[in-house]
């Protein structure tokens, strides 16, 4: 069998790149186990067990306190920003791409355990792979520790995505370009519009979409096609992200 290279065993070394030391190591291992590998470790079928030794559940923490956390850090410093601005801002921030941008700055991948046909597909380099380990260590962090090291955590791997972020740079985020990067995070197909009805004078048309992806759809109505994409784009990212609280 070939030889893992996950530098799992320095765990010291990583807690300081973290800047962050764990009262209960353990859950720092599970946050850095990968699903692949915990199959590997129990007897076929016993799904239960894979599930308490691979960190799914914690990047579902990670990625409630994530919002939290980044919320009140864009209402604090942005206190005259739009609902939209704030909106847009928030989901450039938890992004996959942002997420797994950190990531590598933080090397998680070189600590991540994963099962032999990941390593050999170089799943421990995968954006999506190293955006949910992100959101697993934050999990992690939160359960050791409680919110104020966690939002501590943040500010430390995400400084420079926060530095950056401004209204002016959420106002040409593209609501359809974030769907689609989410989308694509969590393995699912490109999402669909279709416009399925107009209304109105041909002066003052209304244009209805529908938009349609693997887990569900939505329906938006602007004066013009492109606006009523992006509409329906937003809703859409609402959706997703109140479904996963």
């Amino acid at each position: 069998m070939k030889k893992s290279k996950s530098k799992t065993t320095d765990l010291g070394e990583l807690e300081k790149i973290l800047a962050y030391t764990f009262s209960d190591r353990s859950l720092l291992e599970r946050a850095l186990t990968h699903r692949s590998w915990a199959h590997e470790q129990v007897a076929p079928g016993n799904e239960g067990e894979a599930r308490r030794l691979h960190n799914e559940a914690l990047e579902f923490i990670g990625d409630s306190v994530l919002g939290l956390v980044v919320a009140d850090y864009l209402f604090l410093s942005y206190p005259n920003a739009t609902e939209g601005e704030l909106s847009r801002m928030k989901h450039r921030l938890v992004s996959a791409q942002s997420l797994a941008k950190a990531s590598k700055r933080l090397t998680l991948g070189e600590y991540l355990r994963v099962g032999r046909g990941e390593e050999k597909s170089g799943g421990r380099g995968k954006r999506a792979l190293l955006a949910d380990v992100m959101e697993a260590v934050l999990a992690a962090i939160f359960l050791d520790s409680g919110l104020t090291a966690a939002t501590d955590f943040i500010h430390h791997a995400l400084g420079e995505e926060l530095e950056s972020v401004d209204p002016e740079a959420a106002a040409a985020a593209d609501y359809k370009t974030l769907l689609q990067e989410r989308l694509q995070a969590d393995h699912q197909s490109t999402p669909q519009y279709a416009v399925i009805e107009t209304t109105g004078p041909p002066h003052r048309r209304t244009f209805h979409v529908e938009l349609s992806w693997d887990g569900g759809s939505v329906r938006a109505e602007e004066r013009t096609i492109k606006a009523a994409e992006t509409k329906a784009a937003y809703l859409a990212l609402e959706k997703i992200d109140g479904r996963k609280q």
